[in-house]
Protein backbone atom coordinates (compact mmCIF):
# COMPACT_ATOMS: atom_id res chain seq x y z
CA UNK A 1 0.00 0.00 0.00
CA UNK A 2 1.39 3.40 -0.99
CA UNK A 3 -1.32 5.55 0.58
CA UNK A 4 0.60 6.39 3.75
CA UNK A 5 0.27 9.96 4.97
CA UNK A 6 1.56 11.96 7.93
CA UNK A 7 -0.26 11.12 11.11
CA UNK A 8 -1.24 7.58 10.15
CA UNK A 9 -1.02 5.18 13.09
CA UNK A 10 2.49 3.73 13.11
CA UNK A 11 0.93 0.48 14.33
CA UNK A 12 -0.92 0.16 11.03
CA UNK A 13 2.31 0.17 9.03
CA UNK A 14 3.50 -3.33 8.21
CA UNK A 15 7.25 -2.89 7.92
CA UNK A 16 10.50 -3.68 9.68
CA UNK A 17 11.19 -0.80 12.06
CA UNK A 18 14.86 0.06 12.68
CA UNK A 19 16.10 1.66 15.90
CA UNK A 20 19.50 3.28 16.29
CA UNK A 21 22.11 1.30 18.20
CA UNK A 22 22.69 4.50 20.19
CA UNK A 23 19.18 4.25 21.60
CA UNK A 24 19.08 4.51 25.38
CA UNK A 25 18.37 1.45 27.51
CA UNK A 26 14.83 2.64 28.24
CA UNK A 27 14.03 2.75 24.50
CA UNK A 28 13.78 6.52 24.07
CA UNK A 29 14.53 6.81 20.41
CA UNK A 30 12.94 7.21 17.03
CA UNK A 31 12.50 4.28 14.67
CA UNK A 32 12.47 4.30 10.87
CA UNK A 33 10.85 1.96 8.37
CA UNK A 34 11.20 1.73 4.59
CA UNK A 35 7.94 2.15 2.68
CA UNK A 36 7.01 1.54 -0.96
CA UNK A 37 8.14 4.12 -3.47
CA UNK A 38 11.26 5.07 -1.51
CA UNK A 39 9.32 6.70 1.32
CA UNK A 40 10.37 6.43 4.97
CA UNK A 41 8.17 6.34 8.07
CA UNK A 42 9.36 7.66 11.44
CA UNK A 43 7.81 6.90 14.82
CA UNK A 44 8.49 7.45 18.50
CA UNK A 45 9.77 4.16 19.92
CA UNK A 46 7.97 4.78 23.23
CA UNK A 47 4.63 5.10 21.38
CA UNK A 48 4.77 2.47 18.60
CA UNK A 49 1.06 2.83 17.80
CA UNK A 50 1.17 6.63 17.80
CA UNK A 51 1.33 8.82 14.71
CA UNK A 52 4.01 8.30 12.08
CA UNK A 53 5.69 10.97 10.01
CA UNK A 54 6.10 10.03 6.36
CA UNK A 55 8.97 11.42 4.27
CA UNK A 56 9.75 10.97 0.60
CA UNK A 57 13.26 10.02 -0.48
CA UNK A 58 14.38 13.60 -1.19
CA UNK A 59 13.12 14.88 2.16
CA UNK A 60 14.91 12.10 4.03
CA UNK A 61 18.12 12.66 2.04
CA UNK A 62 18.04 16.38 2.89
CA UNK A 63 17.50 15.63 6.58
CA UNK A 64 20.30 13.07 6.74
CA UNK A 65 22.67 15.41 4.91
CA UNK A 66 21.92 18.18 7.40
CA UNK A 67 22.36 15.82 10.36
CA UNK A 68 25.72 14.62 9.03
CA UNK A 69 26.87 18.23 8.62
CA UNK A 70 25.84 19.11 12.18
CA UNK A 71 23.16 21.57 11.10
CA UNK A 72 20.84 20.46 13.92
CA UNK A 73 23.42 20.21 16.70
CA UNK A 74 22.14 23.38 18.40
CA UNK A 75 18.72 21.82 18.95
Amino acid sequence: MDGYRNGVSAGSITADWIKSRKSTANGQCVELAALPGGKVAMRNSTDPDGPALIFDALEMAAFLDGARKGEFDAL
